[in-house]
């Protein structure tokens, strides 16, 4: 599906372009999720719940979700369907004549590609851990074992740089086959697959001996476990993850806000993609800390957490 979007550019030529759109309704908000679900909800989230004191953390991250995440999801939605750009180009498009708001896209820019590196080097790390699974490199090792192996794969640099290219690769072949095609079919696939296979882990988590430990640990409210690391670090940890784990501030949702028509409403898609995200990170919890319990691994062990806790489960 096409349509035609005709655009004066920040020199004032007009130019028709056609632009392809999203198959669905679904598939734009399954895609727009993808975008904000990912290892910001299974990876990050999980160990700074484990540092930063369980629960406690969590009702202040929801706090943090529904009073800033909510306006600035709408806020990016909003100038990417008034532009029908990205953020590259959508304030040169949007801001009045003679003003320099332009100049801001460089920190979605910037902020993109730094991003882009931290995110691309943890999803090598996933995709070898991957290959590691499906080749039985697990069988057999306790929680110090598994941490050992991922030691070493922070000390293989060669390792990490190729499974970081072949996650680049893999992107750009993606985008390659288009909006509808490549995009939104294999997130929609990947998205359904991650769900249900998140939703069999936290029940095979929930079923370990000593699970309970954990799941009171994850969803017991201890303000007292907030002391320990301070209340201005829980607070700072919660705010940062809240806009980490939605991708704002850097106009990635400003694109998917691009392709939504008129007619829909920005809250209601904005309300959606924080849903999902949520859910995501509160199964991302529920596997990982009765995991921690059951298998003698210390909730606060940091980025490592998930590196650790997830091969034995």
């Amino acid at each position: 599906m096409f349509y035609n979007i005709t655009v004066t550019g920040y020199k004032g030529v007009r130019n028709t372009m056609k632009r392809e759109t999203f198959g669905s309704r679904l598939g734009f908000i399954l895609v727009s999720a993808g975008c904000a679900i990912g290892i910001g909800n299974v990876w990050k989230f999980p160990y700074l719940c484990g540092e930063m004191g369980g629960a406690a953390f969590i009702l202040i991250y929801l706090i943090f979700l529904l009073v800033m995440g909510i306006p600035v999801l709408v806020t990016e939605f909003a100038v990417g369907r008034a532009s029908r750009y990205s953020v590259a180009a959508a304030y040169e498009k949007l801001e009045p004549e003679g003003s320099r708001w332009h100049h801001t896209k460089w920190i979605g820019i910037i902020g993109s590609y730094l991003l882009m590196m931290f995110y691309t080097t943890v999803s090598g790390w996933m995709l070898y851990y991957f290959y590691k699974m499906a080749v039985g490199g697990f069988v057999g090792l306790d929680a110090k074992g598994v941490g050992n192996v991922f030691g070493s794969l922070l000390s293989d640099p060669v390792t990490m740089a190729g499974n970081m290219i072949i996650i680049v690769l893999s992107c750009f072949g993606v985008c390659y086959l288009g909006v509808k095609a490549g995009v939104e079919r294999i997130t929609k696939n990947m998205m359904a697959c991650l769900l249900l296979l998140m939703l069999i882990l936290a029940i095979n988590s929930i079923t370990l001996p000593n699970s309970s430990a954990g799941l009171k640990y994850y969803l017991y409210p201890d303000f007292n476990r907030v002391l320990e690391p301070g209340i201005r670090e829980v607070v700072f940890a919660a705010m940062g993850q809240a806009f980490f784990t939605l991708s704002l501030g850097i106009g990635a949702l400003a694109i998917f806000g691009s392709y939504i028509g008129k007619e829909q409403r920005l809250t209601g898609e904005a309300m959606w993609i924080m849903a999902l995200d949520t859910f995501v990170a509160i199964v991302s919890g529920l596997i990982i800390f009765p995991a921690c319990f059951s298998f003698g691994i210390n909730p606060d062990s940091g980025p490592n957490l998930l590196f650790i806790t997830l091969p034995n489960v």
